[in-house]
């Protein structure tokens, strides 16, 4: 079972189905209302924010365990890792002092609450049929079955993160920990 201490809702469906755009177009929405919103994004296949020729790259390539590269904005620990983390793992990274949510997209084999996104024109199958975890369907058009779910408007974000809001803080108008 997924640990965190805070709110964590899920975003899952096939690749190219629009997770990314559609939680690129909630977040705005979210953050508006004064919740500070953490994203966890699954690469099943991989990933690779450093590049060839810059300092960090070749301190990683010469044997690093975990580098940290900080700026005058931001900062990013990278850390090799010897099997894939689970999203329990991932969670624990977070600092959770910093932050009133988790949205997460992918791990969609994981046990923890979820969105599914529906797309009828890719044919993929129904992930909810087989996923007690799944809490709404976001479709843009119908669905081969009656899910028995929340069926939200997936071209409708404001809908979308008005169940998202719902769903992790209940009727509260306020972020779940002063943001200020």
């Amino acid at each position: 079972m997924i640990q965190c201490g805070i709110p964590i809702l899920g975003f899952v469906a096939g690749s190219n189905t629009g997770k990314t755009t559609l939680l690129v177009r909630i977040l705005p929405l979210l953050i508006d209302r004064g919740w500070r919103v953490a994203v966890i994004k699954h690469a099943p296949h991989g990933f690779d924010i450093d590049r060839p020729g810059k300092d960090s790259f070749k301190l990683r390539e010469a044997g690093a365990t975990q580098t940290l590269i900080g700026s005058q904005t931001q900062w990013v620990l990278m850390t090799a890792a010897s099997s894939p983390p689970g999203l329990n793992e991932l969670l624990k990274c977070l600092h959770q002092d910093h932050i009133d949510c988790v949205l997460v997209e992918g791990f969609k084999h994981e046990p923890f609450p979820k969105i599914e996104l529906y797309r009828p024109a890719l044919g993929q199958p129904l992930l909810c049929t087989g996923d007690a975890s799944i809490v709404a369907v976001a479709s843009d058009g119908p669905l081969p079955v009656d899910p028995k779910l929340p069926i939200l408007d997936l071209n409708k974000p404001d809908e979308v993160a008005d169940f998202v809001a719902a769903r992790l803080f209940g009727s509260r108008p306020e972020p779940a920990q002063d943001s200020k």
